[in-house]
């Protein structure tokens, strides 16, 4: 046997693997941070911080879950993408030192928290529209209602 070959065994079964062609495998656990490339366009990709989540280790397509974050200058939003051999036009590459994430996370979580503010301010708006519909309508509805036909 030359130097370019070597036999292993997976689950009793030896194979002979020619290390010219070899390629690295990466090992992924939940909670790893992840970069997460993702196309845009035709020809555009983001990179975005993304951790790992979760696997669904189902038989024809195990799977692997990653929350990333799409942030930008006034907005941020939490995607969660499924990733397997059929994914397209997205991939997820090892993140290199932790910093990556906690230069960001201030940032995010200032538009995250504006993003509620926001949301509570509609919400807060629609309630204000409802209750002058049922004070200023409601009054309106009561006198047709007890009027007597004629």
């Amino acid at each position: 046997m030359s130097d370019d070959k070597r036999v292993i065994e997976v689950n009793g079964v030896k194979l002979e693997i020619d290390l010219r062609s070899a390629t690295t495998v990466e090992t992924y656990r939940v909670g790893d941070a992840v970069r997460v490339l993702v196309k845009k366009y035709q020809d555009t990709y983001e990179s975005y911080s993304g951790v790992i989540i979760g696997f669904d280790a189902f038989k024809n397509r195990p799977t692997i879950v990653v929350a990333y974050i799409e942030a930008s200058y006034n907005t941020a939003d939490v995607k969660i993408a499924n990733i397997n051999s059929g994914s397209e036009d997205i991939e997820i590459a090892p993140a290199t030192g932790e910093s990556f994430i906690l230069s960001e996370k201030s940032r995010v979580e200032d538009l995250l928290d504006r993003g509620i503010l926001s949301a509570e301010n509609k919400l807060a708006e629609e309630k204000a529209k409802k209750a002058y519909f049922q004070k200023y309508f409601g009054l309106l509805f009561e006198e047709t209602g007890n009027k007597e036909s004629v």
